[in-house]
């Protein structure tokens, strides 16, 4: 697009503190100004400064070329404490418009108190002598739009629906209104009538419109079937949320605010940040230095910024009047140069439209139905888990799938993404593998009994308990089932401590074996435990491949527990000879040996069971994940029958440990299924074979990419690890705004008091420690937006990537994943050394 035709103009902007907070934050700004121009020799203006410039936005950029500089000050003063003196405010807003006209402003904004004790810029612009603007035409376009937005998405008919509009006569509400009215809404009009006639209220209006509105004086006397407000009040405070009807949507215009606080229930009342707009991509607001806001303007703002890249110096909004015709045209005005009233914010907070669209209950008629998946997402959130929501959200990871095969996955709209998580172990066999979904078909078309364990001698599960005990290392006698790897753990402690007598619980640093209380004692991991505690007691860490740390505790201890190789940890293999000289250490200290194969059982390491890459004959061995091809929950604790004997050997003592799922016949056919299935193609050798060719692969991908730091693995389990090494990054950034911006600052920071400087030396390395993870986080979200291929990270190390796809992996899919690899790492280029570097071939 070409520039506009009138070349910008320069700008000037007077706010105000919108809140206590702000007001503060202004007083901080000027008092390290005043540090600063002590510290340069910088003369100060004479007389009192009742403004403080606000630095980030300079100049504006629109996409169409046009670009405008200018200034933005800042009152300290509230709206409040503005509109509690209004005849001294009035002449400071002016005293302080002035200064910005003097400084070259040829157009100045006010912000919304600054507008309102100058007659809304009427009396202002009178004095100064220059083109000024209330803003009040674009915020209330853009509260207009937020309104019809959220009407559009609930589908709702505006000659049906009520609208409450809190605040007429004021400028924006009134604006406000008359826009709906053209629309064909009805409106209440809550205002403080005072001694004033309701015809003089309605005398604002055309003489057509006064029979479709409505003046009340509180919010207490509106119907419940009004759930629809505008607010642009200008005092605040007016809105309680919690007393509105379910269902309600406030787009909240006030400053200050007219709904102080969200909503105790916020998924039956939405508040919207009415009166904003934002910029798009394209908008640059700054001079390259640190960059401007483009998010969630003030609208009173964002018109001085349009009009001013228009080149348009002319009081565009004063007064209470504001012509529809200037509305509507600042509006197109504003979309020209990037900016919007979407997306909707509350708080501060983007609002997807599923936010909206859950409100949809409560009105009538009732909208379009969402997609499959809109619905899953807000369920998910509302119900589920919010924070995980929120980080599936943040990194592109909020899709919902709809089928699955193989590796693939499935979503809503046929679009197929390749699984290299699955389910965290759980689908060796893939999803859905027709043999083990064909022998459940089987079970359920015979009627077959499910639940007759206790009561009866089931049939499957005895034949699966046959099946694992003769292929399991050391064939262990004994299986008891449950339903997770967790549930398979505390079986394996109970057992370990009835069986010895002894209390002492030893596992590894670093070690997952799952979050139920008992698995969780034995978990190496301090962020996982920290918020349960105390834990069992009695249970001791040692480092993993460290001998001599275990010798030194395992004498009367009940159990060792260990992980083959450590999944969650980082897929980090032990030493060789670490696993059988452990083993032969717990022997002869009458521990129990429990391995726990929940993730490297069952093909995953390129062996039926880990166990036998060492030869090991373990004590107790747990199982789960894909004991059942991933289709029901299921897990085992196989064990010696000398060691079931002594802790359950006897009448009494036969149920002291049972489940009321573990050990059902239908979740035993899919796990006989499922080992015929290992059986029949071989997938422990296929798993060795692609899970080789996979890391070499890998290795020869990743190889110019320095922030890459480790590939490692057996069989189809296999961990990319990145450097993820930010150290120094804070530090240097302070050290450069010391160095360079004006004034002595070392001098100023030298200052600071000790507590506070250690204070800000442990922020920095916590955001450092962030940026590690965030570059894991980012390699995941992009390899599934730009390739479609899930990964995620370990749940212990979050700079590990886990690569863990289903063992029935092709050559061809193995390949695919490692050219995504490829791609991604060459778009993170920059982290690496410069070897790395290669043309782009866009």
């Amino acid at each position: 697009m070409s520039p506009t035709a009138n070349s910008p103009v320069p700008f000037g902007f007077l706010a105000h503190a919108a809140t206590t907070g702000h007001r503060n934050q202004v007083r901080a700004l000027d008092l390290f100004g005043r540090l600063l121009d002590d510290h340069t020799g910088t003369a100060r203006e004479p007389g009192g400064r009742h403004s403080v410039r606000m630095p980030l936005i300079t100049s504006v950029t629109s996409p169409t070329g046009a670009r405008c500089t200018g200034e933005v000050r800042s009152l300290p003063y509230t709206a409040g404490q503005l509109i509690g003196r209004p005849a001294t405010a009035r002449e400071l807003v002016a005293a302080e418009a002035a200064r910005l006209r003097d400084a070259g402003a040829r157009l100045i904004g006010l912000g919304g108190a600054t507008s309102i004790v100058g007659d809304r810029g009427v009396w202002t612009a009178g004095q100064v002598g220059t083109a000024v603007t209330s803003g009040n035409c674009l915020t209330a376009y853009a509260a207009h739009h937020e309104l019809r937005h959220a009407v559009r998405l609930l589908e709702q008919r505006p000659e049906e629906t009520r609208v409450a509009v809190v605040g007429y006569p004021g400028s924006i509400a009134l604006a406000v209104a008359k826009l709906l009215l053209a629309d064909g809404f009805e409106l209440d009009l809550v205002c403080r009538r005072g001694k004033r006639a309701p015809a003089a209220l309605l005398a604002h209006l055309a003489t057509e419109d006064h029979g479709r509105v409505r003046l009340v004086d509180h919010l207490d006397q509106l119907t419940p079937q009004t759930r629809l407000f505008v607010s642009a009040s200008s005092v605040g405070g007016l809105v309680e949320p919690d007393r509105l009807p379910p269902g309600s949507v406030v787009v909240d215009v006030a400053l200050p605010r007219d709904v102080t606080a969200p909503p105790r229930d916020a998924g039956e009342v939405l508040v919207v940040d009415g009166g904003l707009v934002s910029g798009s991509a394209r908008v640059v607001i700054g001079d390259g230095g640190l960059p401007g806001p483009t998010r969630q303007l003030n609208g009173c703002l964002a018109e001085t910024l349009v009009l001013a890249l228009e080149g348009r110096a002319e009081s565009f909004s004063l007064g209470r009047e504001l012509p529809l015709e200037r509305v509507r045209t600042i509006g197109a005005l504003a979309a020209r140069h990037g900016f919007t009233p979407l997306p909707l914010a509350s708080f501060g907070r983007t609002v997807p439209d599923e936010e909206v669209l859950r409100l949809a209950r409560h009105h009538r008629p009732a909208p379009r139905a969402a997609s499959a998946s809109a619905v899953t997402r807000r369920r998910f959130t509302e119900h589920v888990n919010p924070p995980m929501a929120r980080l599936f959200g943040a990194h592109g990871l909020d899709r919902v799938f709809t089928g699955g095969r193989g590796c693939t996955l499935i979503a809503e709209d046929g679009s197929e993404h390749l699984d290299f998580v699955a389910g965290y172990g759980s689908l060796n066999l893939g999803h859905n593998h027709p043999v083990v979904t064909g022998r459940l078909r089987e079970f359920l078309d015979r009627g077959s009994p499910s639940f007759v364990q206790y009561v009866s001698m089931p049939e499957q599960t005895a034949e699966l308990a046959e099946r694992l005990s003769a292929l399991a290392p050391g064939r262990p006698e004994r299986v008891y089932f449950g339903s997770s790897g967790a549930e398979a753990v505390e079986a394996a402690l109970k057992l370990a401590r009835a069986a010895t007598g002894r209390s002492r619980l030893v596992h590894t640093g670093n070690g997952f074996h799952g979050k139920t209380f008992g698995a969780l004692s034995v978990t190496g991991r301090d962020r996982l435990r920290a918020p349960f505690g105390p834990l069992l007691p009695d249970t001791v860490a040692v480092p993993y491949g460290d001998l001599e740390a275990l010798e030194a505790v395992i004498e009367k201890a009940a159990a060792f527990v260990v992980e083959p190789v450590q999944g969650e940890g980082g897929v980090v293999l032990p030493p060789p000879g670490y696993l059988s000289a452990a083993r032969e250490l717990c022997r002869r200290a009458g521990a129990v040996f429990v391995l726990d194969e929940i993730q490297t059982g069952l093909g995953r390491t390129g062996r039926l069971f880990a166990a036998e890459h060492d030869g090991l004959e373990p004590d107790v061995i747990c199982l789960a994940k894909s004991l059942s091809g991933g289709l029901v929950p299921l897990s085992a604790t196989l064990c010696r029958a000398d060691v079931w004997d002594a802790a359950y050997g006897g009448t009494e003592r036969a149920l002291l440990h049972s489940s009321t799922f573990g050990g059902g016949n239908f979740a035993a056919t899919a796990g006989l299924a499922t080992l015929d299935v290992l059986g029949a193609e071989r997938l422990p050798e296929h798993a060795h074979e692609v899970g080789e060719h996979l890391r070499a692969s890998l290795r020869k991908a990743c190889a110019p990419y320095g922030f890459v730091k480790d590939i490692r693995g057996i069989g189809l389990m296999t961990a990319v690890e990145f450097d993820g090494d930010f150290s120094g990054a804070v530090a240097s950034l302070a050290d450069e705004l010391l160095t360079r911006l004006p004034g002595d600052l070392r001098t100023l920071a030298d200052w600071l008091p000790d507590d506070l400087r250690a204070a800000l030396a442990r922020a920095g390395e916590a955001v450092e420690s962030t940026l590690g993870d965030l570059l894991c986080l980012r390699f995941v979200a992009a390899l599934a937006r730009d390739h479609r291929i899930l990964t995620f990270v370990t749940a212990n190390r979050t700079r590990v990537l886990r690569v863990q796809p289903p063992l029935v992996l092709s050559r061809a899919e193995a390949d695919r994943f490692v050219e995504g690899v490829e791609a991604v790492c060459h778009g993170l280029a920059l982290h690496a050394d410069l070897d790395a570097w290669r043309p782009s071939t866009h």
